[in-house]
Parts: C-alpha cells; structure tokens; sequence
C-alpha cells in the first residue's frame, strides 16, 4: 500500500450495520473505519510519518495554533463506485493543485500532489467496502492540512498534521434535484481583494455562516456573495460556484479572480459547454443587470456548482427589495443536461473525453 503504513482498526463497523447505514447516507454524519494522516516538521524532516489509522479523536495541546489563528486548508472529492465495480476519484490532481495553492496563502508547506492521491488511495483500499453503490451516492473524501505546533506567537506553525476523512454520501440537498432558493447577502462579504477568497480555508466558511442563518431565516437554502468594493457584482454561494445562462445560450459566470475559489466541478462544467458549442464567457455578473435579464427573459436559467451537490438549479433569487422566480421556477433544461452528463462520467455511464476519472481500486 505505497509508503502508508496502516494500523488496523481494532473494532471496525460490522457488516450488517455498515450496511445499514449504506442504505440511505446523510452527507456528512458517517464516517469510515479509517483516516490517513502525514506529519510535516520544519528544519529539514518535512512530509514524514505517512499512515493508515483507526478514525478517532486528534490530539491536540491547547496551545495549538490552528485553534487561535486558524491556519488550515482542507479539499473535497469523492470516490465513485463505476458499473464494472471499480472505484474512481474524479480530477484528483485538480484538488491536489488547489490544496497547493490554498496551502501557500496560509503559510502552510505544500503537499506534494504524489503523496495528496496516496493519501487517498491508501484510505480507499482500506476502506473499500465503505464505498456506496447506490444510484446517486458516493464516498465523499475530505483531506486536510492544519498548524499542529503548541505555540501562541503570530508565525507559520513549524509542525502541521495532514489527514484525509471519508464518508459515504447521498444527495447534499435533501431536496434532490429540485430548485432551491437564494438569499442574496448585501451586508456581509464572503472575501476582499488580496484575502483568502481563492483558498479553500475554513476561515471563509466560518464568515459564511452569519449569511447562511440569514437565508434560512427568509426562507431560502443557501446565501449568495456580492463583492466586497461595490457590492454590485455576483461572487459565489456559501459553497458554490454560480453560473447564468443567457437564454441566446451563452454560459456566463463571474472570473476568479483571486476572490472566488477555483471550483473542479464550474471547470468542468464549462468544459463541457464550450464541447457542446456554447459560448463560455467569464465576466463580472452585475446583480441589477442579472435581475432584469431574468424579468425580460433574456436569462434563461441559474444554476450553481460545487463538489457536494454537483449541479443544483436555481429556482427563485431573493434579497433586501426584490424576490424573483427565476423563468418558471422549474429546472431548467441546460442545468439538468449538464449535470446528467457530468455525473455520468463520474459514475461512469457516459463516455471520459477528457479523462478525468482515475482509477484506485
């Protein structure tokens, strides 16, 4: 099992009940037998450690500087059980070049992409049978990366702790593929100019939450950013990407630009768009321009994107003075292609043009 030693869980789930819990899996509340984890240590001994061990409490001293100046990063990917019965990551060296990228606007060593998809396939191998069959579920992947070292002083921690969870998962959104609804956020920002925008941090999610209260609060599911300078412009959901379809069949979505995170599932979105044809443009969004586009008809649907929930059309977009259904407030046609079509390459019913599916078991 590559460089990963693995020390076997001394009481794993049963069959009977890991079965159970197979059945019908909630995103986020189960987990595997099993984690991997790597220790990195400054002054020479770097990446070190790499193992396979009983998913179980972290220790950590309470000094420990991710728990006071939140330096950490952490990525999300699934693993999908294929008709043939074997089991594939998609783009996984797409979510090993964003770790990179998060890890270094946090100070944090980088983590070579060769030890981030051994990470992963070491778990997987241990964990096999945790991985779903179900139409629609997958097994979720969660690596991340965090400061370790017991010290209080404003610096980049010399010991950082890598681990990768897994869960087996259904739909994100209990709704399915049915429309959600869209709180607009025009008092609080998700990021600025030179900030973490880009990085996959948890700082950006904690900032998020405030917003989210905010939607449930109007009734809506998720909250969606504008920019912080004018707050004019769309940015992205709590966990999204968003994309707008013109109804002259253009695909538009905001640029990342350095305030929006680089998502795997809106590059392969528009991947597969521009393979159909479409115009693709990235360009800033103007919140007034796209609400009277969706009035006159010339938006033709909403959609957003996102490793959880793949494809999630949009239904209805509301906010401080204005409340609009977007068209008829059902799916629109595009959004649900693309997502048939994505996820049936990650499921592997549909032919891998650009071969994103990787192998591990």
């Amino acid at each position: 099992m590559s460089q990963f030693l693995l020390e076997p869980h001394p009481s794993p789930t049963a069959p009977a009940q890991r079965a159970a819990l197979l059945e019908a899996p909630s995103f986020g509340t189960v987990f595997t037998d099993h984690m991997a984890a790597i220790d990195w240590t400054a002054g020479g001994a770097g990446w070190h450690r790499h193992r396979v061990i009983p998913y179980g409490p972290i220790e950590l001293m309470p000094s420990a500087g991710v728990l006071h100046y939140a330096q950490e990063v952490f990525e999300g990917l699934k693993a999908y059980r294929w008709p043939d019965g074997s089991i594939r990551l998609f783009r996984p060296a797409a979510n090993a070049e964003r770790l990179a990228r998060s890890a270094r606007r946090l100070a944090l060593p980088e983590l070579s992409p060769e030890d981030f998809i051994a990470s992963l396939e070491a778990l997987i191998e241990v964990d096999l049978a945790w991985v779903p069959s179900k139409p629609g579920t997958s097994l979720y992947l969660r690596p991340f990366m965090f400061a370790a070292e017991p010290f209080i002083g404003v610096r980049a921690s010399h010991q950082v702790s890598y681990y990768v969870i897994a869960s087996p998962v259904g739909a994100y959104f209990k709704s399915g593929a049915a429309p959600v609804s869209i709180w607009v956020d025009r008092v609080y920002h998700r990021a600025g100019p030179g900030g973490t925008g880009a990085a996959k941090c948890g700082g950006n999610y904690a900032a998020s939450l405030v917003s989210q209260e905010a939607a449930y609060d109007h009734g809506c599911e998720q909250v969606l950013f504008l920019d912080a300078a004018t707050s004019t412009h769309l940015e992205e959901l709590g966990g999204m990407n968003v994309v707008v379809v013109m109804a002259d069949g253009a695909v538009v979505t905001p640029p990342t630009s350095g305030t929006i995170l680089e998502g795997v599932t809106r590059s392969s979105l528009l991947q597969l768009v521009r393979d159909r044809g479409r115009e693709v443009v990235e360009r800033p969004v103007v919140l007034a321009d796209l609400l009277d586009g969706i009035r006159s008809g010339a938006v033709a649907e909403v959609f957003a994107c996102g490793t959880a929930a793949v494809v999630t059309p949009v239904g209805r977009l509301a906010g401080d003075g204005f409340d609009q259904v977007i068209g008829d407030g059902a799916p629109g046609e595009l959004t649900m292609s693309l997502a048939d079509e994505l996820t049936g390459i990650q499921y592997g019913r549909r032919e891998d043009k650009h071969g994103w599916a990787y192998r591990v078991a």
